[in-house]
């Protein structure tokens, strides 16, 4: 088994440690803390996997299966954990879950008639806001500093960046739709 893969299965092996520090005892700062190390580690595993899987020509069928489900195994965990420490309102998570559904549908289709879709600039935004969203908001610092000056700042930058990753994520879906028609005009 080459490094990206080794790397990608790592990365499905810390979600529950990741999920076990986010809900046992999730008032406690020092879980959080752990969460997030973990969290970031787990997401730093996702940028290395596919760099070095392309620059060492280590791509594997493997890889391109288990590297997007471990992506969206570890971004969904960490919402609906965040669901359950009342940080995310589950309607915005079911539209984020709900997009990566249909999108990982229309690649599905795509790649059936020999079509390859690329990760998009406004993919990559939404990916990129969506991170550091989860990150922000597994820290918590809005509960922990409540009263402070601090705290409102931070609970006001949780709720901006959790609606710019939901802007994004309806606007990259959009996106694939539209530059895609024609794929889905052929399975009508």
């Amino acid at each position: 088994m080459n490094l990206p893969n080794k790397l990608t299965i790592f990365r499905i092996i810390l979600i529950p440690f990741f999920v076990f520090f986010m809900l046992f005892e999730p008032e406690l700062m020092r879980y959080r803390v752990i969460a997030d190390v973990i969290f970031c580690v787990a997401s730093i595993t996702d940028l290395l996997d596919g760099n070095i899987a392309r620059k060492h020509n280590l791509v594997t069928n493997f890889g391109k299966f288990m590297d997007p489900l471990a992506d969206k195994l570890l971004v969904c965990s960490a919402l609906i954990c965040l669901v359950a420490n009342d940080k995310i309102d589950a309607w915005i998570v079911i539209i984020i879950i709900a997009r990566e559904f249909i999108v990982s549908g229309l690649r599905q289709i795509a790649v059936e008639k020999g079509v390859v879709i690329a990760a998009s600039w406004w993919g990559k935004w939404k990916t990129t806001f969506q991170m550091i969203m989860i990150i922000v908001l597994i820290l918590n610092m809005s509960y922990y500093f409540a009263g402070t000056t601090f705290g409102t700042v931070m609970m006001y930058l949780e709720i901006v960046l959790i609606y710019i990753a939901l802007a994004l994520t309806i606007i990259s879906m959009i996106d694939y739709f539209v530059k895609n028609k024609d794929v889905l005009k052929e399975s009508i």
